[in-house]
């Protein structure tokens, strides 16, 4: 005999399901619009409050600090390819969920300079603002580089 089927739960899983996947885009997106150097569609992806920080002094607090971090960065770099992946979602609330990923980046320099690498993870404070994911907090912690240019790090925090 089959059981019923409780619809409020199966559509309250979907919807966290729908949620889910529009967050995996966020963070695919911006590897895509990182590498592609999109700086305005970058910053979309941001709330007007966010914070930023890829190393201890290095970051922006507010959407329009975070574009002026961006100036430049299709001059700075010839490519970068940034990988993502390992994404864990845990929701805090319908409209809020923190959000860890690893991250593997090469970027090729305009400078005569050797390519750089680094691995880490993202952690991630993201929210749902007039129906998008956006993020709120984003922070790079490093496990590792090779030749980056930015030399200090946050750290990832291993035990």
């Amino acid at each position: 005999m089959t059981q019923p089927v409780d619809l409020q739960s199966l559509l309250a899983r979907l919807q966290r399901l729908e949620a889910a996947e529009a967050i995996r885009t966020l963070i695919y997106d911006y590897a895509f619009h990182l590498d592609m150097n999109h700086p305005q569609q970058l910053g979309e992806l941001f709330v007007e409050d966010c914070e930023i920080s890829y190393a201890p002094n290095f970051g922006a607090v507010g959407r329009e600090a975070y574009a002026k971090t961006l100036d430049g960065i299709g001059s700075y770099f010839v490519a970068t390819s940034h990988h993502v992946s390992n994404i864990v979602i845990e929701f805090t609330s319908d409209e809020a969920a923190r959000v860890r990923s690893v991250v593997y980046a090469w970027h090729r320099y305009s400078r005569e300079r050797p390519d750089s690498y680094v691995w880490g993870q993202y952690r991630d404070d993201v929210v749902k603002v007039d129906g998008v994911w956006r993020f709120r907090k984003r922070v790079l912690c490093n496990a590792g580089s090779q030749d980056f240019h930015v030399k200090e790090a946050n750290p990832i925090g291993r035990a």
